[in-house]
C-alpha cells in the first residue's frame, strides 16, 4: 500500500533531517522529543519517537483509518520542509 510506504519514507526523512538539524546546532521543538532526548542520546530519543509514530501508523492501518495516516503524510510532508528550512536557514546563519 503506497500510503504506508510513504508513511515509512517520510518517519526516515524526519529521522535524518532532524538528526542534520542537531549536527548543525538546531534544537528540537517537540517538547514530547525533547524529554526523550535529554533522557537518553539525540539518535535514540529521535529513534523512539520514530518507533512511536511508526505504531501509530500501524494502529491506523490495523483498524482500517487509512485516512488518518493519509493526513499523517501530509502532516509529516510538512515536517520535513519545515526541517530543511531550519537546516537552510542554520547553514546561512553560520555561513553568512
Amino acid at each position: 500500500m503506497l500510503i504506508v510506504q510513504v508513511f515509512v519514507y517520510l518517519q526516515l526523512l524526519d529521522f535524518l533531517t532532524t538528526m542534520v538539524g542537531f549536527k548543525l546546532g538546531a534544537h528540537e521543538a517537540s517538547p514530547f522529543i525533547a524529554n526523550l532526548i535529554h533522557s537518553t542520546s539525540p539518535a535514540m530519543g529521535v529513534a523512539v519517537s520514530k518507533v512511536v509514530g511508526l505504531a501509530i501508523g500501524g494502529l491506523c492501518i490495523a483498524t482500517g483509518r487509512v485516512k488518518l495516516l493519509s493526513f499523517a503524510n501530509y502532516w509529516y510532508a510538512a515536517l520535513v520542509v519545515w526541517n530543511l528550512a531550519m537546516l537552510l536557514t542554520v547553514h546561512v546563519v553560520q555561513h553568512g
